[in-house]
């Protein structure tokens, strides 16, 4: 029998994630900012909440995946929002990519209110989203992660815990950091096969098989190689990402000199008007770069 669950925030992945859920047999009620993105799930079945609040007090178990801490803190925190609605035995599950120490300050007050909080972002883009194939990193309890990891496995099919309050979140930017330097180098790879007069599709066959092969050539890469720059993870949340690994690395008193150059290409990005595209549109940046 399928259990109630809320699920707020429904946009490049959050709409195929819960869509997972609803086709296991759950019953969905499910908010988002803007309505319409939601109107492929009700088609389906799910129902439509007016809040935050009203998906909290519907639900046992309430998922968020929405754009940055701030969102976050509202969404989860705020007077309207899914703890001061929820009674004691609800879980929430925050699987955005956001701050460690807010993960950690949203579990003491869930914990305080007899409610059960984990972070439980996620690495997979749009496509492992829509197939299911998401890597799920999660942080709190093991109680209450042993209570939904058969929701989590419905989305994905790497769920690990990773132990206290915020693992989940510094398992993500662990993930983030790693990203950023890889497809800084699959960008620069494919920029010099272009101005080389080769064929990018063709070049990935190649490297793309040996010992630089990566998610980023293989999967980013064939996206640049078709001219496709449509966000599977926008510019703009990779932006915040790395913005939030920079501020932990400085709290660690660590240097990730790596890390803040992409993250210097992405601000440039942005500055450019490129933050609603996907991360592989890095490549329109260095395209652009003249050298003359």
């Amino acid at each position: 029998m399928g259990r109630k669950i809320g699920w707020i925030g429904t946009g490049v992945m959050g709409a195929s994630m819960c869509m997972h859920l609803l086709k296991a047999g759950n019953e969905i009620f499910v908010y988002n900012r803007t309505k319409e993105k939601a109107d492929g799930l009700v088609a389906k079945g799910a129902t439509w909440c007016d809040s935050p609040a009203e998906v909290s007090r519907s639900a046992d178990v309430i998922f968020t995946i929405v754009g940055y801490p701030s969102d976050v803190e509202e969404t989860i925190l705020g007077s309207d929002g899914v703890l001061a609605n929820a009674d004691s035995g609800k879980i929430i599950v925050d699987m955005t990519t956001s701050e460690p120490a807010l993960a950690e300050r949203i579990a003491r007050e869930a914990a305080a209110k007899g409610v059960e909080a984990l972070d439980a972002p996620v690495s997979g883009g749009d496509v492992g989203a829509r197939d299911a194939t998401l890597a799920i990193m999660v942080g709190g309890s093991k109680e209450a992660f042993d209570k939904v990891e058969s929701l989590l496995d419905v989305m994905g099919e790497n769920v690990r815990y990773r132990g206290r309050a915020g693992a989940g979140q510094h398992t993500k930017m662990c993930n983030q950091i790693l990203i950023a330097g890889n497809i800084v180098g699959a960008v620069e790879s494919l920029t010099y096969a272009h101005k080389a007069g080769m064929d990018l599709n063709e070049v990935i066959d190649v490297i793309g098989s040996g010992a630089a092969a990566s998610v980023c050539i293989n999967g980013l890469g064939r996206r640049i190689a078709d001219g496709d720059f449509d966000p599977g993870f926008y510019i703009k949340h990779f932006v915040k990402d790395m913005g939030i690994a920079l501020d932990e690395a400085k709290r660690m008193q660590i240097s990730l000199p790596g890390l803040a150059l992409a993250h210097k290409f992405y601000v440039h990005a942005m500055d450019v008007g490129y933050e609603n595209l996907g991360i592989q549109a890095l490549y329109k940046v260095f395209e652009r770069m003249d050298y003359e």
